[in-house]
């Protein structure tokens, strides 16, 4: 299904996960100028969450330069409590996920985004590991 949305689609559709999963104060702010924040919103347990999209096609998968830049944005100039890389496809094996661990960006891949559409929570898995 998100395959064929476009990238303020994807950003509007995750928006609206994310409140059909508990989260307040859900705002799309994805555009030219955005630096790397899509969507904010405050979570269930009250902590500012920052999400950067990445709509695309399955056989393009996210790398270590998205996943770095986010990180560089996402707590200094977003004031990101959680912050979340998103995409219906897939992150490249390699440096990117340990940046992403270390720095402690959850990684949402195609597979989890669509366990969490099913169910309506973020599950323990969620963070890519492989």
């Amino acid at each position: 299904m998100t395959d064929t949305m476009s990238g303020p689609e994807f950003e509007q559709w995750f928006a609206r996960l994310l409140v059909a999963s508990g989260f307040r104060n859900v705002t799309v702010c994805g555009g030219s100028g955005d630096r790397g924040a899509d969507v904010t919103a405050i979570a269930p347990d009250g902590r500012r969450v920052v999400v950067q999209c990445k709509r695309q096609s399955s056989s393009n998968r996210v790398g270590s330069a998205a996943i770095q830049r986010f990180a560089g944005t996402c707590r200094d100039i977003h004031g990101g409590d959680i912050c979340m890389l998103v995409t219906n496809s897939f992150f490249t094996a390699g440096d990117g996920i340990q940046i992403a661990r270390q720095l402690n960006i959850t990684l949402v891949d195609r597979n989890a985004l669509e366990m969490w559409a099913w169910t309506g929570r973020l599950g323990l898995g969620s963070i890519v590991d492989h």
